[in-house]
């Protein structure tokens, strides 16, 4: 087995040199342009998103931020790119080309186009079919997709409540801005929740894939009789769109029932878009608004309601 793996690294760094040498990827410049290979990189994903962010484009690319913002930032001197606030998230830039870079990007895909079409020409027939066949092979091995660990729920642990606090608290502050008093209105919450915990009343979650924590929600009792309040509804970034959300808050409404509650209320702000489109399809009614200063922003609060 060793051996077997030993000879597969081998072949594959073989063809990593001919390949790279083949397409002049060792160049200072790609195919006679003034763009290094990563700077052409950057730029192609710069032309082929909608205003995407810096974070994005690092995601995509898998480079380090700090190179990611060297680049933006000679984009930017010459004139290539240009940014706007994001009206969504206070603190995110958003990148977009000027024609001067729309230009520069159409001229490099123009010529690394020209470029290996003079490459595949050379080769005969026969080759050329073998490689594009390959190399479609390649991409689709490369491209499969690791199928993702099993989502569970599980009930609360010893340093859950201070994880909970912390990711709200870094996530918030990352996406949206918010201070210190997020942080500390979660901590209250949370604390509250331990201190007056009944399980014939009251319920916690934790999303958990592949051990790692990946969000929250809280059950938590009023002291309007048949009325609880769900809490605190988090998604890790790497997590959404996987289903996690909307288990959370099912797996939540499904306990109220149980419980015997008869109403199910929470408070949310309007900017988390995400969390209340989960609420209204799994059928809260919005039943109040109101405007208010919090965590460093003007906000619209929200007070959504559940029948149950």
């Amino acid at each position: 087995m060793l051996d077997q793996l030993t000879g597969d690294v081998a072949a594959l760094r073989h063809f990593n040199r001919l390949y790279t040498n083949w397409l002049g990827l060792l160049d200072v410049h790609l195919d006679g342009s003034p763009f290094t290979l990563s700077e052409a990189r950057v730029l192609y994903e710069l032309a082929h998103r909608h205003e995407p962010t810096a974070a994005e484009i690092a995601r995509t690319l898998n480079m380090d931020r700090a190179q990611i913002s060297r680049t933006l930032k000679r984009f930017a001197h010459r004139d290539l790119l240009e940014t706007r606030s994001n009206p969504a998230h206070g603190r995110q830039q958003l990148l977009i080309l000027t024609p001067e870079g729309r230009r520069a990007a159409a001229d490099l895909n123009g010529s690394t186009q020209a470029a290996v079409g003079a490459l595949l020409h050379q080769l005969p027939e026969t080759q050329r079919r073998r490689l594009i066949a390959a190399t479609t092979t390649m991409a689709q091995a490369l491209e499969a997709k690791v199928e993702a660990p099993a989502l569970r729920l599980r009930g609360l642990e010893p340093g859950d409540l201070g994880m909970v606090t912390a990711r709200q608290a870094i996530l918030y502050a990352d996406e949206y801005g918010w201070d210190r008093g997020y942080e500390a209105l979660v901590a209250r919450i949370l604390a509250d929740f331990h201190d007056h915990f009944d399980p014939a009343q009251d319920a916690a979650w934790i999303a958990e894939t592949g051990g790692e924590m990946v969000g929250s929600i809280f059950l938590v009792h009023t002291d309007e009789p048949g009325v609880a309040r769900l809490r605190l509804l988090y998604v890790e970034p790497a997590a959404r769109g996987t289903g996690t959300g909307k288990l959370l808050v099912s797996t939540c409404i499904e306990r109220a029932r149980q419980l015997g509650y008869t109403r199910l209320t929470l408070w949310t702000n309007s900017v988390l878009a995400a969390a209340r489109s989960i609420y209204e399809r799994a059928g809260f009614v919005l039943i109040n608004e109101e405007q208010h200063h919090s965590f460093g922003h003007d906000l619209v609060g929200q007070i959504w309601s559940l029948d149950l």
